[in-house]
């Protein structure tokens, strides 16, 4: 499904004139799968009536359909704004949208509920794609105005309202910002309702998008949905350096993706001992320099002799504690150390006809053809030099038969 925005050059796509967020969809976020749409209510009950909409950059909110129409999803409707009427897009109804609203905590009261007016119109389509396409322009202008008053400010975006009667500015700004003699101006210039909202530096990014160090589009702005604070903590317990520049995403901050794994990775420091317990043996007081999380493996070193270390279990190092607490020390760690043996053995087996792994190891066979081609050229020079040799020779033995 293309769009206005999506215009054409001499018959060749020229690409989205919105980037990617004018709410159509072969520019979506990731939105929910209606598997229920096929499906038919038990006992004749009626569908539920709330419509999920969304708007632009994954914007959704959720509408009464008082009026009982027939939606759809992609369906392009007109519903009730705070003053005039929006434009935006079915992306769900049915039981989901009550399954979406209750896990948003969203409330269903019908006496807050916005509504549905109609579907849209060629009309209304026609406003809004007009109003969309001033938007890129008075972002230019809207930034360049913030400058001149020498605002610490950033604006990100504008949306427009499917009216055309009122246009909301996000921006972004680390304290904050008094934008009144901003808003006279821009009043001033753009002849139309102003609206300012700020944004954090994670929902800045969501709404822009952007390739991160991964090299996949980031995750705010195809399938996360809501953000959870991420610490430093995260990081240490996954033993990541403390890099800032390797942590942060494109927002500036912690990147969210570190919170994926962090539960398995506390999961698996439930059995090891805290790094900051000190190991009691008869031969030196042992402190831990490192651990190994996957394989159960730490390493203890004795005070004064930080350049040897020992390698020992997660097991074994909580049986010493175990020992230390009633007052027991061991002889010495090696005596763990030594009975972990190493197994170097290549997990690699061929067990779907795989070539081998080193097959690129080993030198490439000679060439035999090749070759016996080199030999006989050389044969062939060296006989035809001995015939030169000989019709050199003829000539000087006939003259000295003649003399």
């Amino acid at each position: 499904m293309a769009c206005a925005s999506c215009s054409t050059k001499d018959g060749q796509p020229k690409g989205c004139k919105n980037n990617g967020t004018c709410g159509t969809d072969s520019c979506n976020k990731l939105t929910v799968f209606d598997w229920l749409a096929n499906m038919s209510l038990p006992n004749g009950e009626k569908p539920y009536n709330w419509i999920e909409v969304r708007y632009k950059n994954g914007r959704k909110e959720y509408y009464k359909n008082i009026q009982n129409l027939t939606l759809s999803i992609g369906d392009i409707v007109a519903t009730q704004a705070k003053a005039g009427h929006d434009i935006g897009m079915v992306t769900l109804t049915g039981e989901l949208v009550r399954v979406q609203m209750k896990r948003k905590n969203i409330s269903d009261n019908e006496e807050e509920a916005l509504k549905i007016y109609r579907k849209a119109s060629q009309k209304d389509i026609d406003i809004w794609s007009s109003a969309r396409d001033k938007e890129e322009p008075m972002k230019v202008k809207a930034r360049q105005f913030a400058i001149d008053l020498n605002l610490e400010m950033k604006i990100s975006d504008i949306e427009f309202q499917g009216d055309a009667s009122k246009a909301t500015f996000y921006y972004t700004a680390e304290e904050r910002v008094d934008f009144r003699e901003l808003i006279k101006v821009f009043a001033r210039e753009f002849r139309t309702r102003i609206e300012m909202k700020q944004v954090g530096f994670r929902q800045e990014a969501s709404r822009l998008g952007g390739i991160g160090s991964c090299g996949r589009e980031l995750c705010c702005s195809t399938w996360l949905t809501d953000f959870r604070s991420v610490s430093t903590s995260a990081a240490r317990y996954q033993q990541l350096s403390l890099n800032p520049q390797k942590l942060a995403g494109q927002c500036g901050k912690l990147k969210c993706c570190l919170n994926y794994e962090l539960d398995t990775y506390l999961d698996a420091l439930k059995n090891f001992p805290k790094t900051d317990t000190k190991l009691q043996t008869e031969k030196g007081i042992a402190v831990c320099q490192k651990t190994d999380i996957f394989k159960g493996h730490l390493w203890y070193a004795y005070e004064g002799e930080w350049n040897n270390w020992h390698k020992i279990t997660a097991d074994q190092a909580n049986e010493i504690i175990d020992l230390n607490k009633k007052n027991q020390k061991i002889a010495s760690i090696e005596e763990y150390a030594s009975e972990l043996v190493e197994d170097n053995k290549a997990e690699f087996e061929n067990v779907v006809g795989q070539d081998s792994l080193t097959r690129f190891d080993s030198p490439k066979p000679k060439n035999k053809r090749k070759n016996n081609r080199r030999k006989n050229s050389k044969n062939s020079k060296n006989n035809k030099n001995s015939r030169n040799n000989r019709n050199k020779r003829k000539p000087q033995n006939s003259k000295n038969a003649a003399k």
